[in-house]
């Protein structure tokens, strides 16, 4: 009798492809922000954010139609009902933790409030290991390697982010508000993490979880706008009615999706634990795009410098350890405890859910494209092209040399890590 139990892939491959989809998504996420310091000021944080989620909204999209059709997608997302609420959940907890760090960022800077929220990294692994026992089982080594790991990365955002602060600090007696939003904003972005994880201890493919999450994202999103500012008077109106600013908030998007998507893939395959820290080395990316490609560090001081230099080696450290850190078997044995605790709450078959852990259950799903799969992405791109041919890039100086050897990284990660995504695991 054939068996029909699936093979999954080693664990140590696993752990490796789960970094380098952390490390990817650091890179993508960092360069997310660079378009969006083209837009000309003058238009509120959240009319700029919600034009930033509508790009998101766009991407998101049409990533997985073109990687895998809607048939799949919601395929997909039929077989796992319960989780599209989890999905919508998560995009809803981005949108509000998105908009408490437009409180931060005005009242006590971006270079405090920035390293705040990045504490997300350390709520996540709290989140991990109460809920779906991550770290459970694991060696007092690998349990070092990744709270110390991730600690160092929280330092490291710390010291890079102060290295960005040239005589400014909180805006008098804001500061309290803005250091209780940037903590608001790591509490709710630890957690959106939640949802991630239950999703993908369910066998969810990442390309449909982030379908349903962009809308909790962009439905919220517009109603914070509208709510909180000025309803119909609104300046994302302004905003959209001059079209040469919403290319580059729509490219901005654009980078975060890809940014994000990784960082899916590092968060089933890692675990919220080690898989967020790892995509929060996106402030060293920030950072070399600002001081780089805009020149954000040409006045500072040999104090400033060393900030920026102690912070680098102190993220590259605490990402080293924690990508060393590869589970041992017991620690897996816990990990199955909770999937097989997800599948018997919600009926799903243990071992296709097993195999989805590995990307070893889409040979036997229908990924056909449809007529709409095609017009869905011709519209997109239709939507990019028809806002950058209306584009305006605004008088700042800008390095062109920097500027292209980072955008051959971030085209060089994409190449390398999507490859061996699709080798390891067939997800594209």
């Amino acid at each position: 009798m054939e068996d029909t139990k699936p093979k999954v892939m080693q664990v140590g491959s696993l752990h490796k492809l789960g970094v380098l989809c952390g490390l990817t998504a650091g890179i993508w996420l960092g360069a997310a922000e660079a378009p969006t310091k083209l837009v000309n000021a003058g238009f509120s944080p959240f009319a700029i954010s919600l034009c930033m989620v509508a790009g998101v909204f766009t991407a998101r999209w049409t990533f997985p139609t073109l990687l895998k059709g809607t048939s799949y997608v919601f395929a997909d997302l039929m077989e796992k009902k319960h989780l599209i609420v989890w999905a919508i959940l998560a995009g809803a907890l981005w949108a509000v933790a998105n908009t408490l760090t437009v409180f931060a960022i005005r009242d006590v800077g971006l270079a405090i409030a920035f390293p705040m929220w990045n504490t997300n990294a350390l709520v996540g692994i709290l989140w991990g290991r109460v809920l779906f026992r991550e770290l459970q089982g694991a060696s007092a080594m690998n349990i070092g390697k990744v709270v110390v790991g991730s600690v160092f990365i929280v330092i490291a955002a710390v010291m890079l982010g102060f290295s960005t602060l040239h005589g400014g600090g909180a805006n008098g007696h804001h500061a309290v508000g803005g250091i209780l939003a940037a903590a608001g904003a790591s509490l709710m972005w630890g957690t959106m993490y939640v949802p991630y994880r239950k999703a993908y201890l369910s066998g969810m493919n990442p390309l449909s979880f982030v379908t349903a999450f962009t809308v909790g994202e962009l439905l919220t999103m517009f109603l914070l706008t509208w709510t909180l500012d000025g309803g119909s008077h609104s300046s994302v109106f302004q905003l959209a009615h001059g079209r040469q600013f919403l290319f580059w908030l729509f490219l901005g998007g654009f980078v975060w999706v890809i940014g994000d998507l990784f960082q899916q893939f590092a968060a089933k395959y890692l675990g919220i634990g080690r898989g967020i820290p790892l995509s929060n080395t996106n402030q060293l990316w920030g950072l070399a795009w600002g001081a780089l490609v805009f020149g954000e560090l040409a006045q500072a001081d040999k104090a400033h410098l060393m900030l920026v230099l102690g912070g680098s080696v102190a993220m590259i450290l605490g990402a080293l350890a924690i990508s060393t850190a590869v589970a041992s078997s017991r620690e897996n044995t816990s990990t199955n405890e909770a999937l097989s605790r997800e599948c018997r709450r919600y009926g799903l078959d243990y071992y296709r859910v097993l195999a989805a852990q590995a990307g070893e259950e889409f040979g036997g799903r229908e990924e056909r494209r449809r007529w709409w799969d095609v017009v869905i992405v011709i519209l997109a791109v239709g939507v990019f092209v028809w806002l950058g041919l209306r584009a305006v890039v605004p008088p700042l100086e800008m390095n062109l040399g920097w500027m292209s050897v980072l955008c051959v990284l971030l085209a060089v990660s994409l190449a390398g890590c999507g490859w061996r995504l699709w080798k390891q695991t067939r997800f594209f």
